[in-house]
């Protein structure tokens, strides 16, 4: 059974940082894209970063380029999200998410329809 669980959430000041991980369990993602989305009270979940299986290809939601850095240890089937700057805008609960396989294009990255697995999501709280 796949499994994706995240950790690393807590409450920052702005201005700070934080660094979230996901650990996947069940199956080895090691060649697979792999994302991070995040939904904000009463908002719909927002892509935030992916990075292919050798971080060749990265992208970046607007809101977070120059701030976030997505980045992964194939070796422990882990995919992180450095978070520096944060802003009160950023609080939410941050998901991982990784897709049925390694296929598809970077364009549908931002697309949570391309993913099948999904963590249980970890709180980021930024305090302004």
């Amino acid at each position: 059974q796949v499994q994706l669980v995240e950790s690393g959430g807590g409450l920052v000041q702005a201005g700070g940082s934080l660094r979230l991980s996901c650990a996947a369990s069940g199956r080895t993602f090691s060649s697979y894209a792999m994302a991070w989305f995040r939904q904000a009270p009463g908002k719909e979940r927002e892509f935030v970063a992916a990075c292919s299986w050798n971080v060749a290809t990265i992208r970046y939601a607007d809101s977070v380029k120059g701030r976030f850095t997505i980045s992964r240890d194939n070796a422990k089937n882990t995919v992180y999200l450095q978070m520096n700057s944060l802003k009160p805008e950023d609080t939410a609960v941050y998901y991982c998410a990784a897709p049925e396989g390694p296929y598809g294009s970077s364009a549908r990255w931002h697309q949570d329809s391309y993913y099948a697995y999904w963590g249980q999501g970890t709180q980021v709280i930024v305090s302004s």
